[in-house]
């Protein structure tokens, strides 16, 4: 069965965003000029048909953008990635709107059921910088363990502007 794919696209205060979908769920959501946009889709085969999911991420980004605190959990999401990025991803979405964690929290968090730990950081890491759904998926949330401000695939500036955006509402 051919998955028939949908695609949207968002003007916010930081840039052109790109939405994309199947029937049932949100596949992507990126700043039209970061880093791995499209996450290997062939958006260019999308077709512009707004169904459910764009229109709920369409109205979630107008909330986002005004300075609401939209659920990240109202969207139907499915990231084409491991298990352990799924992982990741959900535990990002538990992140509270307006604060912040570190790759060290979140790989503490993804092993907490666990007896024997590991430093699991870099790996969290690459997950984080190759997230598909950028802000629903608050990648930007997370920072280095001395508060740094480290790489965001959108860029540091746009990154600096969400936290702010967050922290003024």
């Amino acid at each position: 069965m051919i998955k028939v794919l949908h695609r949207a696209s968002f003007q916010s205060k930081l840039g052109d965003m790109i939405l994309l979908s199947d029937e049932e769920a949100l596949l992507g959501l990126w700043f039209a000029d970061q880093n791995f946009f499209g996450a290997n889709y062939q958006l260019d085969q999308a077709d512009d048909v707004q169904n459910v999911p764009l229109k709920l991420t369409l109205r979630w980004l107008n909330d986002y953008f005004a300075g609401l605190n939209p659920d990240p959990f109202a969207i139907p999401i499915r990231p084409e990635v491991t298990t352990f990025r799924k992982a990741v991803y959900h535990e990002l979405q538990k992140v509270p709107y307006g604060e912040t964690t570190t790759y060290g929290e979140l790989s503490d968090k993804l092993q907490a059921k666990q007896t024997s730990k590991t430093n699991k950081a870099r790996a969290v890491g690459g997950a984080v910088g190759h997230n598909p759904i950028t802000l629903i998926v608050p990648c930007h949330r997370v920072i280095g363990s001395d508060g740094a401000l480290t790489g965001y695939a959108g860029g540091i500036e746009r990154k600096k502007a969400l936290l702010q955006l967050e922290r003024q509402n």
